[in-house]
């Protein structure tokens, strides 16, 4: 049978038994013919467009990748190619008219490349098949002969051209990755770089703060997936009361305008990084030496945020120089942002605790979830985020490159609560006796146990109504230094990187100032609802709160991650054979993360507290909030109240507080620090035979930490090691020139968040309820295996449907087992290893560029991913994830105009257990609009909105009692961009 003939029967056969054959655990005993017959260039039949048509180029001497990239930005068409394949070398300077078949077989002159053109405007670049003549030097006379003209003015769309850089990207990848660029970040409505990954199939993003923060992939949580910055850790951190140092990260802090690209890797490489179950996250900033020189990108424009009625400007400037041999780069950039927010929430605050429960009819029932409290909440936050970055690059020849890289995030965050409570657990049902609850209404929670979620709590002498005013000044710092080094010999390729991150976060004050009143309080609880009326006092007439509490308090915390890390890569290029590349490398980290917290508490005994106790809110009222969360609230939900003023707080309060009426102390229960040290080698091997390419490697890790936390007074450590071998390999099978298998088979594993690893106990004194940590805790362990079909079938366009499945062995679960503490019994809460978790999946993804200017992007994601209870009784939905992901973004450009509007779509996703149940954010939904328009080549308007329709964040349990019902209003901004 003819290599012809057979490339006709693979065809015939279809992607089923391609995938069958995709797995088997060796390559066939002979390399498969290539799916097409190969043609030469020189060939006549080439297209008008691309073989006579002649348009302008302007293509400087530089690095042949980059000049590439260019060449195809110009001529309009996706290339296809392996980057190692590329000779170390300089591309000659090419300025004025040609074709595009001229001009790159001008950039492949010498480098002993081949080019051929596909479908579609599709251009793959490899090496010459034996027998075929070298195309870089098969130029028609006639093209070689004419002179080229002076250049003219031309325009490249910006939309398609990073559609075809990103899908040329993914077509050449070994392994299963997902590719955003530079342009596609612009062109998306998001400053934030977390809102454009969750335009990626399979990514979904936590927008609780109206904004992007925190990544799951493929079901899997933010904490056990990681993010990269050009291939390294990014320390990070937080600034809520609420938040714990964590493996993930805070995209929040990361400005957009830094991007060059953002790489998703769902499949796992032997060079990559472990520590991630669901995907890897890799952020690829600028260089100097791949933009113009002497260019300055300047960008001011005002952020508008609905509900708060606040403006807010925001600015950024990016310059770029290089000497005239392109030898010397740098790079510099600054981004400065203030943004006004206001957040309106119905709240409630659930604990583990149980109450006995006594009715106006004498009925007793015991063991009753409540919640400790809720009510109406209002959260004002003004935001100042500096971002700067410094990037020096020297590449004195094709051989060496070397970049250094500095980063610098400064976030300032200053908070106002404002939240008008009841508290059934933590006043009314803690009080001896505990109040009559008349007409209750319970729910039943997962676990069996009854939840107190209505009634009236009696009693109107003692407390029932709560103002928590909460002023928060937060900080989070993050800085990156790194060093990046690379040398191409003829054969060897060695490539060093070393650096340090760290990240500082946290509160210089958070003070709590609770003002109570008494009251009976009636209130009703359900999935959606929240409503309480306070029987005895009216939440307007700030004198009904008549009193400070002594449980006012305030925090100063700090939350500490650093980390020093150090990489050795060497790969071998062996040429033309299957056996394409080898790689070998080491990787080192030393990472250390510490919490600390100072509380300040009120001295009961002191005099300025005899003074303090008497002041109520009627001396310290700003007035009355707004109405409040217009969606969300129902018939008898409190929707306005009375608030303070901060420049009262200051001035009345905060003197008595300074006058000894608070006092601070070194809160030893609350420290802990982690120290872990890894150290990771590999070794890999890329492999093409015919249609067959792929990878295959090993990386084995060895890990070491180290727990500390205080027990009463002394300091106690707690040791804990592991090692993983961790084998993975990437095939994939080109059918046709543009339809491609591919097969993902891996290990991966997931270190445990940092605050499950802590050895220190908190027992709550009331109800002797306590928190632990496990320092002994194994790693998440996961065996993954992915099946894809992709079909590039024109330009800027793809189909594709991946099936992946993970069946993790190890999973981190609370349980809550008695101990002995003291010579007493306390029931804690200590996560300990137990049984795995299943996720099965499927991503389908459709984008097409139509005549017109018009485009798609579109994707789909289903994924079904459950966990056993700790206990075995029942099986829970996976925290992180979602069952089902739909976006979709329709694009528009021309000349002057682009104009998109997007679409995101999130249904139910889940969360962790609490009070028996676990908890849900109902399903989501956000519509999203930008638009350029172009007054000259230097000057562009544009216009963003953000959150169309004003969706609402619901958030309940599964027994249905309403956690937060959160309204962030519309965002709209206006800006003007400048180019040099």
């Amino acid at each position: 049978m003819t290599k012809t003939a057979i490339a006709a029967e693979l065809r015939r056969i279809g992607p089923a038994l391609v995938l069958l054959q995709a797995l088997l655990p060796v390559l066939p005993a002979r390399a498969l013919p290539a799916a097409l017959p190969h043609t030469t260039t020189a060939e006549t039949s080439d297209p008008a467009w691309f073989a006579r048509d002649t348009i302008p180029f302007d293509l400087p001497a530089q690095p042949l990748h980059q000049a590439l990239t260019r060449y195809a930005e110009q001529a309009g068409v996706q290339l296809f190619y392996r980057r190692e394949q590329l000779p170390t070398q300089v591309s000659p300077l090419i300025r004025g008219q040609g074709s595009p078949r001229a001009v790159i077989a001008q950039l492949l002159a010498d480098t002993g490349l081949d080019f051929r053109l596909g479908n579609n405007r599709t251009l793959v670049i490899s090496a010459p098949l034996p027998g075929t003549a070298d195309s870089a030097s098969a130029i028609a006379p006639q093209e070689t002969a004419n002179p080229m003209r002076p250049l003219e003015e031309t325009y490249v769309t910006g939309v398609r051209t990073s559609l075809r850089q990103s899908l040329a990207t993914k077509y050449a990848s070994e392994n299963l990755v997902e590719i955003t660029t530079a342009e596609d970040i612009g062109k998306f409505p998001d400053h934030n770089v977390a809102d454009a990954l969750q335009r990626i199939a399979g990514v979904s993003v936590d927008r609780v703060w109206g904004e992007g923060r925190d990544v799951n992939i493929r079901g899997t949580d933010k904490d056990i997936n990681r993010t990269l910055l050009n291939g390294q850790h990014v320390a990070s951190a937080y600034w809520w009361a609420n938040d714990n140092l964590s493996r993930g990260f805070n995209y929040a802090t990361l400005a957009s305008q830094l991007v060059q690209s953002l790489e998703v890797h769902k499949t796992p490489r032997a060079d990559l990084d472990e520590g991630s179950i669901g995907g890897t996250v890799i952020v690829r900033t600028r260089k100097p030496l791949d933009m113009e020189s002497r260019a300055l990108h300047l960008s001011a424009g005002q952020q508008y945020s609905a509900l708060a009625g606040d403006w807010a400007p925001q600015g950024s400037a990016l310059g770029s120089w290089k000497n005239d041999a392109q030898t010397f780069g740098l790079l510099a950039s600054l981004n400065w942002q203030r943004r006004g927010s206001r957040r309106d929430g119905l709240e409630t605050f659930a604990d583990n605790n149980l109450y006995t429960i006594t009715d106006d009819q004498g009925t007793v029932t015991d063991k009753v979830y409540a919640v400790w409290g809720g009510g109406s909440a209002m959260l004002e936050q003004e935001r100042r985020h500096t971002t700067s970055n410094l990037t020096a690059q020297w590449a004195p020849d094709a051989r060496w490159d070397l970049a250094l890289n500095l980063l610098r995030s400064q976030m300032d965050i200053d908070n106002r609560n404002h939240n008008f409570l009841f508290s059934p657990g933590g006043y009314k049902l803690s009080e001896t006796p505990a109040v009559t609850v008349t007409d209750p209404e319970y729910l039943t929670s997962d676990d069996g146990h009854k939840i107190l979620a209505g009634g009236t709590l009696g009693n109107p002498d003692s407390v029932g109504a709560i103002l928590d005013s909460i002023q928060r000044q937060a900080y989070i710092d993050t800085a990156v230094n790194d060093m990046d080094i690379r040398h191409r010999g003829e054969r060897w390729e060695n490539h060093v990187q070393f650096g340090h991150t760290s990240a500082r976060g946290g509160t210089s004050h958070d003070r709590l100032y609770r003002f109570t009143g008494n009251s009976r309080v009636r209130f009703h609880l359900d999935r959606n609802i929240l409503e309480a009326e306070y029987l005895d006092l009216d939440p307007q007439n700030p004198a009904a709160l008549d009193h400070l509490s002594p449980l006012s308090r305030d925090w100063v915390r700090a939350m500490d991650s650093r980390e020093h890390y150090a990489q050795w890569d060497l790969e071998r290029d062996f040429g033309d054979g299957w056996l394409q590349h080898a790689r070998f490398g080491l990787k080192y980290r030393n990472h250390r993360v510490e919490n600390n917290l100072t509380v300040g508490e009120i001295d009961t005994e002191s005099a300025a507290w005899q003074t303090l106790q008497n002041i109520g809110l009627d001396q310290v009222s700003g007035g009355l909030s707004p109405s409040l969360s217009d969606q969300s609230a129902s018939a008898d939900t409190l929707v306005r109240y009375a608030l303070t003023d901060a420049a009262l707080l200051q001035s009345v309060i905060n003197p008595l507080f300074d006058d000894g009426a608070m006092r601070y102390r070194y809160d030893r229960s609350a420290y802990f620090s982690i120290r872990e040290q890894s150290l990771a080698a590999y070794a890999s091997i890329d492999f093409e035979a015919g249609a067959w390419a792929g990878n295959a490697g090993v990386r084995g890790v060895g890990t070491r930490q180290r727990a500390s936390a205080y027990d009463r007074d002394q300091l106690h450590h707690a040791d804990n090691r592991y090692r993983d071998l961790l084998p993975s390999v990437n095939l994939q099978y080109r059918m046709d020139e543009g339809l491609l298998a591919r097969v993902g088979i891996a290990q991966v594993m997931a270190r445990p968040n940092f605050k499950d690893l802590t050895p220190n106990i908190i027992v709550e004194p009331t109800s002797g309820y306590g928190a632990a940590g496990n320092p002994q805790l194994e790693p998440y362990r996961a065996d993954q295996l992915d099946l894809a079909l992709e079909w590039y079938f024109a330009d800027a366009s793809l189909l594709s449907a991946t099936a992946f499945y993970k069946d993790i062995s190890t999973f981190v679960y609370p349980h809550v087992n008695p101990e002995m503490i003291d010579g007493e019994l306390h029931y804690i809460t200590r996560p300990q290893n137990g049984p795995g978790a299943t996720i099965r999946g499927l991503e389908l993804q459709w984008q097409q560029g139509f005549s017109g200017n018009v485009g798609i992007l579109s994707n789909y994601t289903y994924t079904d991913a459950s966990v056993p209870s700790a206990d075995g009784s029942r099986t829970l939905e996976l925290p992180g994830n979602s069952r089902s992901q739909f976006n979709a973004s329709l694009y528009f450009e021309n000349p002057r105009l682009d104009a998109r509007l997007s679409y995101n779509y999130r249904s139910r996703s889940y969360g962790e257990i609490i009070a028996g149940s676990q908890s849900e954010t109902a399903a989501y939904q956000q519509w999203d609009a930008t638009a350029q328009w172009r007054w000259s080549e230097t000057l562009a308007f544009s216009a963003e909105a953000i959150n169309l329709t004003d969706e609402v964040i619901r958030i309940h349990s599964a027994a249905g009692i309403p956690q937060g019902l959160y309204e962030n209003g519309r965002r709209f901004a206006v800006g003007v961009k400048m180019e040099f």
